[in-house]
């Protein structure tokens, strides 16, 4: 292996161990804990607007946690129980509260592609700057490391920091190509990005421009879209 093969290699390398990873850090309820739920998270995970009323109003705790630190509003937009999501934040629920693994529903909401609910959270007050996750990231990270094109142009509408830098060295705009196919969808989310001024400017870790980082994996659409807005 020569100097101009190892690179492309390590980061090839790199992006399949952090493609698993983010998966295995936000823990979605598992069935057998839905089923042992009680009170609040149990109504959250059936959408019993009903029940959560009569448990709010018998002084229930709107911010309990479960043994993975979940309250029922994270229970709640897991399951996209948005009626549910509605009424826990009318009662005064955090909707900015992290769970053990420090995500926030919006970051749930983001990495689950699910617009709608994200839509709604934003509405109802929660941040999209939130730093989540082991990774010191964000909602937009995530979302772009996922190619969610439709969640990144809704944070980047709700003020997301465009360039935030995670433990990894990587911005959102960096994630949509290391950790993306350079498909249609992660193309998307680069230009989304590109358009609303985030930086072609920030390296990784090793010094790599997102142009650079583009060419090496052989993202050519990805290319013509970073050298058109002017990278080098």
């Amino acid at each position: 292996m020569n100097r101009h093969t190892a690179m492309p290699l390590a980061l090839a390398l790199a992006a399949a161990l952090l493609l698993a990873q983010p998966a295995q850090a936000q823990v979605a309820p598992t069935a057998a804990q839905t089923a042992a739920y009680q009170g609040l998270h149990a109504a959250a995970a059936r959408g019993d607007v009903g029940t959560l009323q009569k448990l709010v109003a018998a002084r229930a705790d709107v911010n309990a946690r479960d043994a993975h630190g979940r309250t029922p509003l994270h229970v709640a937009t897991f399951a996209r129980q948005r009626d549910a999501i509605r009424h826990l934040v009318q009662a005064q629920a955090d909707v900015n509260a992290l769970e053990n693994d420090r995500y926030d529903a919006v970051t749930i909401a983001a990495v689950a592609d699910d617009e709608d609910t994200l839509r709604l959270l934003l509405a109802l007050g929660a941040r999209a700057g939130q730093v989540t996750s082991r990774y010191d990231g964000t909602a937009l990270i995530a979302a772009a490391h996922l190619g969610h094109d439709g969640v990144v142009r809704q944070l980047i509408a709700a003020g997301a920091p465009l360039d935030h830098v995670n433990n990894l060295h990587w911005t959102a705009l960096i994630e949509s190509i290391v950790l993306g196919d350079g498909g249609p969808r992660h193309q998307a989310t680069l230009q989304a990005l590109l358009r609303a001024g985030a930086s072609h400017a920030l390296t990784d870790r090793q010094g790599n421009t997102p142009l650079q980082l583009a060419r090496q994996r052989g993202f050519s659409e990805m290319v013509r879209m970073l050298e058109a807005s002017g990278a080098r």
